[in-house]
């Protein structure tokens, strides 16, 4: 029977984690991956399930889920002509090595050890949703060549690092690159896919102590999390997207910022403390 009680609590903070994610995603067009993993780390963290590879059960499990996010957004994108293919096939090389060596990292790290990575990069992604700029500028195209060579794999590898798909750090790149805002959400969606499989697929294949690690999972990926989480942002994010078009989400992404900021600063008290 506590089992049981411990499954439905586990079954009732997906399902609210999932229902906020959906809303955020369609509100202000944040992939859902940076408030997954935080959400899982501390829910998961409340219901006992702590242990030196949380973080690795939160961001491959987090990853599963933008699968499913990312692939449906591209099509959506797709439809109205928004994806830029050539530069996703450009750039896939690099990303998708990138990635693979992110998993091979995180394989090696702690959960603490991940917790201070994750805090320090989603203090870095909440500075720029709060003060960057849209007309800021590094070029007028996508870095090509040697640049694009060392670019590439460092947006997978910190995306896997994050847990997170393309948009934190694609949207922002292709953006001072001279891309328009709608190009670069649409084909940063793309990016998510080309970081999830792989590191997904690998991620399957991660031993994870048995004793320590939530129910129903097949290496690092929490198929109970998944499953519900899935299951609740096909719900609630076209939800988001009407809000969105009835109120300003300027003034909400700059709140959403502060408290990005915030929890990636209680990340690193927990992980230091």
């Amino acid at each position: 029977m506590p089992e049981m009680i411990l499954l439905l609590y586990m079954f009732i903070l997906l399902l609210l984690i999932g229902a906020v994610a959906g809303i955020l995603a369609g509100l202000l067009g944040v992939g859902g991956g940076v408030v997954l993993v935080a959400a899982f780390f501390y829910a998961f963290q409340t219901l006992g399930y702590d242990s030196p590879q949380l973080m690795q059960i939160c961001l491959a499990t987090s990853l599963t889920t933008i699968i499913v996010t990312s692939v449906r957004s591209v099509m959506g994108h797709h439809k109205n002509g928004a994806v830029d293919w050539k530069i996703l096939q450009k750039w896939a090389p690099g990303i998708v090595i990138g990635a693979i060596g992110g998993v091979m990292i995180v394989a090696t790290l702690t959960s603490q050890n991940l917790q201070i990575i994750f805090g320090i990069l989603a203090f870095l992604v909440g500075l720029y949703m709060g003060f960057g700029k849209h007309y800021w500028r590094l070029g007028d195209n996508m870095p090509t060549g040697v640049f694009r060579v060392i670019l590439s794999p460092i947006v997978g590898f910190l995306s896997v690092l994050m847990g997170i798909g393309g948009g934190s750090f694609g949207v922002p790149l292709m953006t001072l690159y001279g891309q328009t805002m709608h190009k670069a959400v649409a084909t940063s969606a793309g990016f998510g896919v080309i970081i999830a499989v792989p590191s997904v697929m690998a991620f399957l294949l991660m031993p994870i102590d048995t004793q320590s690690r939530p129910p129903f999972n097949i290496g690092a990926v929490n198929l109970v999390a998944f499953v519900v989480v899935i299951m609740m942002t096909l719900l609630t994010t076209p939800l988001g997207v009407r809000m969105a078009h009835a109120i300003d989400p300027v003034p909400l992404r700059k709140i959403f910022a502060i408290f990005l900021v915030i929890v990636a600063l209680n990340i690193l008290r927990q992980a230091f403390s």
